[in-house]
């Protein structure tokens, strides 16, 4: 499962997720790429549900890039639980996606091969995405 190695703190706070992303908002590695709509959390299991759909569908063609990962720990009470006596233990790890952000990008593959693939790939996401390619970024 990925996660951080090593963190500063143990539990962080829920945060928010307004506005547009700060970073990662431009395809940088490959050519077509799988940008956020909407704002969500992608949790460590849903990404690597992304990479394995979409390294079966590459088959050792194109090449790979997740631009996103799980570095925001995320504590949950168990059922039944009194209140107080503190936060509960990490149950999963996430990475906080905010809209114009790029998930993952690929390259090596024709415009009409890497929609089918970051299709396959967004089925996985819990989020609206949509398809963009590089030079969509150079005209603007």
């Amino acid at each position: 499962m990925l996660m951080p190695k090593k963190t500063k703190f143990r539990k962080v706070q829920r945060g928010t997720m307004k506005g547009r992303s700060k970073g990662a908002r431009s395809i940088a590695f490959g050519e077509y790429g799988l940008q956020a709509v909407e704002p969500g959390w992608l949790s460590a299991q849903q990404i690597e549900a992304v990479r394995v759909s979409m390294s079966r569908k590459l088959k050792k063609v194109g090449k790979l890039f997740l631009r996103v990962f799980p570095d925001k720990p995320v504590t949950k009470k168990p059922a039944e639980t009194r209140m107080g006596k503190g936060k509960g233990p990490v149950d999963r790890w996430v990475s906080v996606v905010k809209r114009e952000r790029i998930i993952c990008e690929i390259s090596g593959l024709g415009e009409q091969e890497a929609r089918l693939v970051l299709k396959q790939a967004s089925y996985k996401i819990p989020m609206k995405t949509r398809f963009v390619k590089k030079s969509d970024f150079h005209e603007s």
